[in-house]
């Protein structure tokens, strides 16, 4: 595939201006790494403030009579009661259970505001289509989106946007600026304090210029992007989670609010709620969890797993693996069978033919500073 026939971004010639490489994600030419190199933006990130490209990602309004309440009827998430100027993860889910997408939705008073996954978005938006035919969906084209993310990052911003101090993790604000109306959320994908800000084509390359020459913001591409949240134990789309896993498989119970499980007050009415539903009461044959192998070689994506150094069929299967810069080793994510899901179980890796020994970890495995 050539830059030909990808889609570019809106800051495509300052990726190339800044020395990115740019390879191909998602039908975007994207820089996957700047001239300081994976390592030291993962590093940047965690310590200052590092700014990513993120404008392939979806930015959806969903407009009618209550659009929460329609939504409902597509994830198995509470978003009646989402307080306006807040936001949420959500996921898309199918009769089977499984996820089509997650996606972040905020409540901006008279419509939501939803972002989703590049690779999911013309899926997603046919999705909404067909199943809300009551809402007006408005696919947002002359807008790009950037994520600042790291300690520095609220007084990177807050130059440019002083309100932007004043708020805390999943808020949204429609402000004012130099670079015309933003729309900023206090969120992100690194497990930073951070910011994810919308803003328009017309200005985007002023607004990301007015960020990168102060002294603590660097590019970042999409290979700090990643090791970053693996280290934050957050899930890549198509990955860790697909059509074929479900929430409780994946360990996103926490998005699944109370109003929507048994016994809530708005129990189920979302597609695969039978079988979702089903797996909070008895569990699940398999969970996604967080792998810390021993040595430095990282084990990734479609590693075997087994229950020892000697088990003739596998019970798992990493999704995601990196080394991680912060934690100074490797780690990796994946699911196992329920009964080796317990934090500190010793389970085996197949690498080059070898049983190479792992431990099951929590995650996050950093600690996320999200400014609560």
């Amino acid at each position: 595939m050539t830059d030909a026939v990808l889609e570019q971004t809106v800051f495509h010639d300052l990726h190339v201006e800044l020395g990115a490489k740019m390879v191909p994600f998602a039908g975007y030419a994207m820089p996957v790494q700047y001239p300081l190199g994976v390592m030291k933006e993962h590093l940047h990130t965690r310590t200052k403030a590092g700014l990513f490209d993120v404008s392939h990602m979806g930015q959806v309004l969903l407009r009618g009579d209550n659009p929460a309440e329609s939504l409902e009827s597509l994830v198995p998430v509470s978003l009646i009661p989402l307080a306006e100027g807040r936001q949420r993860y959500a996921m898309f889910t199918n009769e089977d259970g499984g996820i089509l997408d997650d996606l972040m939705v905020a409540n901006r008073g008279d419509h939501l505001f939803l972002v989703v996954n590049a690779a999911c978005k013309e899926a997603d938006i046919a999705h909404m289509k067909a199943g809300l035919p009551d809402c007006e969906i408005e696919v947002i084209k002359d807008r790009a989106l950037l994520a600042l993310q790291g300690p520095a990052a609220e007084a990177a911003l807050s130059a440019l946007v002083p309100s932007a101090a004043e708020m805390v993790f999943m808020d949204v604000s429609v402000v004012a600026s130099d670079f015309g109306e933003l729309w900023i959320s206090r969120s992100g994908y690194t497990g930073e304090d951070g910011y994810e800000i919308s803003v328009s084509n017309d200005n985007a390359v002023a607004f990301a210029q007015a960020l990168l020459v102060q002294d603590d913001v660097e590019p970042i591409g999409l290979g700090a992007r990643d090791s970053l949240r693996l280290e934050a134990g957050l899930c890549l789309y198509g990955d860790d989670i697909d059509t074929t896993t479900t929430p409780v498989e994946a360990a996103l119970e926490w998005a699944v609010q109370k109003a929507r499980r048994n016994g809530g007050a708005r129990e189920g009415g979302f597609p695969g709620a039978q079988v979702i539903l089903a797996q909070f009461e008895t569990g699940a044959s398999r969970r996604r969890v967080g792998i810390l192998p021993e040595g430095r070689a990282p084990m990734r994506a479609h590693t075997l797993l087994f229950a020892d150094e000697t088990a003739t069929e596998s019970m798992g299967e990493v999704t995601s693996g990196a080394f991680g810069p912060s934690i100074e080793g490797p780690m990796s994510m994946g699911y196992v069978a329920t009964e080796f899901a317990q934090t500190g179980t010793k389970i085996f890796a197949e690498l080059r033919g070898k049983r190479v020994p792992a431990t099951v970890a929590d995650m996050p495995f950093r600690p996320s500073t999200y400014k609560r």
